[in-house]
């Protein structure tokens, strides 16, 4: 689950992490309000949308008045901004946030990311700040430094400092310095993130500050991050991926025509893959789960088809858990309930698997029958281009 700037910043301040003054805006008259509140001559207006590329996409300016802190969250709110992360539609605009200016010396960049191979986190520095870490890792590796993180006994003092030396901070900048970091470890371990990037995290003249903030949670964990799951904003999310999260569904939205239904992550991934390598393109990622039911299987239908791309739909189920013959039900049920106008290949395979196709033969419905992964892919992709 991610969250907006200012949200990820009221928690990290709440742990002692060095922050701008500022607050959210739902109106320019708020905008001006909340400016001459925080005083001072220069500020910063920011699009807050669950997006990255905001200040090169113009989400971000700064105000050297509160005539331009008018003019600025009047562009801003309401508008359809477009970055490299949104494609082309953009996503509107609803809140910006409203900041102090900061005297900059200089930008670092630190983060926080779960490595799943190893089972711990990592924390990542590197004087490079301000600019995209993947371009770094890229173009200068050697300018990004990293600690692992003991799952047991947190980040240490001397492994702040070992980061600190190595970004070249010196004293009393470089106090502060391991505090930020202890405090954002902190942070990340009790909020069950999966990602805490400050990108710039700046140093002024006597302070260190993060001048962005990014926060990524694990879904899986929510159910004990009640504080966390509150500030999810639902505007910001694909509608589709909410309501299948509703029934229990595994469903991320794709750029292409080919609609899947598959049980099984694994399986998911494989039968995407197989249709890239016949010449097609997914329409989504869709896992209905080992124990979904007949209403589940009719939810994940509905789901599919509200995608206006899909031209056409392969439903692969390798029945263990999952009955063929359940899988089987639902898409009936689903048929009768749902106009479907696009081909629909099945292929099933394992419990109940003659039972399962029997109950598609007799259905009446227009369904074509695959032996197997490959035979089912070669004609889904085929049923496309014939349309």
């Amino acid at each position: 689950m991610n969250i907006h700037e200012f949200q990820a910043k009221k928690i990290l301040a709440d742990y002692g992490v060095n922050i701008p003054r500022g607050k959210e805006a739902y109106s320019t008259q708020e905008a001006l309000s909340i400016a001459k509140d925080i005083g001072g001559k220069k500020w910063v207006v920011k699009a807050q949308i669950h997006a990255g590329g905001r200040g090169k996409a113009g989400g971000v300016k700064i105000a050297d008045s509160l005539k331009d802190v008018e003019k600025i969250s009047n562009s801003l709110l309401g508008m359809q901004l477009v970055t490299h992360q949104t494609g082309p539609e953009g996503k509107k605009v609803n809140k910006i946030f409203i900041e102090e200016g900061v005297n900059i010396v200089s930008e670092l960049y630190l983060g926080v990311v779960l490595d799943r191979s190893n089972g711990n986190y990592v924390m990542m520095a590197s004087t490079e700040g301000g600019t995209e870490i993947e371009v770094v890792a890229e173009k200068t590796p050697e300018k990004i430094f990293k600690v692992q993180i003991d799952p047991l006994l947190g980040i240490q003092s001397y492994q702040a400092r070992q980061l600190v030396f190595k970004l070249g901070l010196k004293k009393p900048i470089s106090n502060k310095a391991v505090k930020f970091i202890l405090a954002l470890s902190k942070a990340v371990e009790d909020t069950d993130a999966n990602l805490v990037e400050i990108n710039p995290l700046v140093i002024t003249k006597d302070d260190v500050l993060a001048l962005d903030a990014k926060m990524n949670f694990d879904d899986n964990a929510l159910f004990r991050q009640k504080r966390i799951e509150i500030l999810r904003d639902e505007d910001e999310e694909d509608p589709r991926e909410l309501e299948a999260t509703k029934h229990d569904l595994n469903y991320i939205s794709l750029d292409g025509n080919i609609g899947c239904m598959v049980n099984g992550a694994g399986l998911a991934m494989a039968t995407m893959d197989i249709i890239k390598l016949e010449g097609g393109s997914p329409a989504n990622f869709l896992d209905v789960g080992g124990g979904a039911s007949k209403e589940r299987v009719e939810q994940a239908f509905k789901i599919i088809f509200s995608d206006n791309k899909v031209k056409a739909v392969l439903i692969n189920i390798f029945g263990g858990i999952m009955r063929c013959d359940v899988i089987a039900e639902g898409v009936v049920a689903a048929a009768k309930n749902i106009d479907i106008k696009v081909p629909l290949i099945v292929r099933l395979a394992g419990t109940n698997e003659e039972k399962g196709n029997e109950i598609l033969d007799n259905s009446g419905l227009d369904i074509i029958s695959a032996d197997n992964l490959g035979d089912a892919a070669k004609k889904v992709v085929k049923s496309v281009k014939e349309l």
